[in-house]
């Protein structure tokens, strides 16, 4: 069980025809490629994403067209569009997110430090993989206590897969507030498109996000970790389906984040995709521990 996978979905094969689905998204105000930029089609397993240049390419099935995509990149406006419409144009401009920064006023006194959901290489049992369309994987921290607190480094433990042959695998890092009613992730509280590089030959890497001043809500905050479906991703796993015996080869991205049975259950991981949150219950055996995204968050506190 120690590096078994938890997929995240399921692939269904289909006999249907398929087309060429591929385009450029750029800014519409300075028309410069925008990279990186993730298309999920709605209500299906499908997505990809722009690479370096902007540019995205994907086979779907020829019925996928009377679907709609919904198209995000941090810092932009979330659209969805009717996919026929946008396999047609092969263009496509996305509008700079419009927002008003809170004032921020960070005290000279933050000298305590604390680390939330520590973590250590040796207790990495399994990971959180992902095929067919990009994904978010969120981790709730709560905020306990009435002292201000901010975010200073955040710490990504990764899984290795020996199918993955690069050297590194790219992803984006989120900061979400919470949603009062749902208590989903909400809003983005990191502005600024962060993509984090893994090293195959380290399993975690670090970020120092200290200079953000990024205040964590007495709500407090999800840390979500986004695939990016990019060529240098890509790889091919093999596997054998357990209901039909057979081999079988699918498409999938890197990397492979690492996960940890945790007993607070104050740790809640959701997964973004199709549109939506779900949550992401899987229990220990003797049901006690949740299985959860190995992050780390650093905070710094007022004294």
């Amino acid at each position: 069980m120690r590096y078994l996978l938890f997929f995240l979905f399921c692939v269904f094969q289909t006999n249907a025809q398929e087309v060429l689905f591929e385009g450029y998204v750029y800014d519409k105000e300075t028309k410069a490629p925008i990279p990186y930029v993730n298309l999920s089609f709605l209500n299906t397993l499908k997505g990809t994403s722009t690479d370096e240049k902007g540019n995205f390419f994907l086979d779907i099935p020829e019925t996928h067209l009377k679907n709609q995509v919904h198209i995000s990149s941090l810092g932009y406006n979330d659209t969805i569009v009717l996919a026929k419409s946008l396999y047609e144009s092969k263009r496509f401009e996305m509008i700079e997110e419009s927002f008003e920064l809170d004032e921020v006023v960070v005290s000279t006194d933050l000298g305590n430090s604390d680390i939330m959901n520590p973590v250590t290489s040796s207790a990495l049992t399994s990971g959180f993989s992902s095929s067919s369309t990009p994904w978010v994987l969120a981790l709730y921290f709560p905020n306990i206590g009435a002292q201000k607190k901010y975010v200073d480094k955040v710490t990504v433990f990764l899984q290795k897969n020996n199918s993955f042959k690069r050297a590194s695998a790219k992803f984006r890092i989120r900061i979400y507030d919470v949603n009062g009613d749902t208590k989903e992730p909400n809003r983005d509280l990191l502005r600024k498109s962060i993509v984090l590089e893994s090293d195959v030959e380290k399993d975690f890497v670090s970020i120092d996000l200290s200079a953000f001043d990024i205040e964590i809500p007495q709500t407090g905050i999800y840390i979500g970790l986004e695939w990016l479906f990019v060529p240098s991703n890509w790889y091919v796993n093999k596997y054998q389906n357990q209901l039909t015996n057979k081999a079988e080869v699918e498409d999938r991205f890197a990397p492979t984040f690492g996960g940890v049975y945790n007993k607070n259950q104050n740790f809640r991981a959701m997964v973004y995709g199709m549109g939506e949150w779900t949550d992401f219950n899987v229990k220990s055996r003797d049901r006690m521990k949740n299985f959860i995204p190995a992050i780390s968050l650093k905070v710094l506190k007022e004294e």
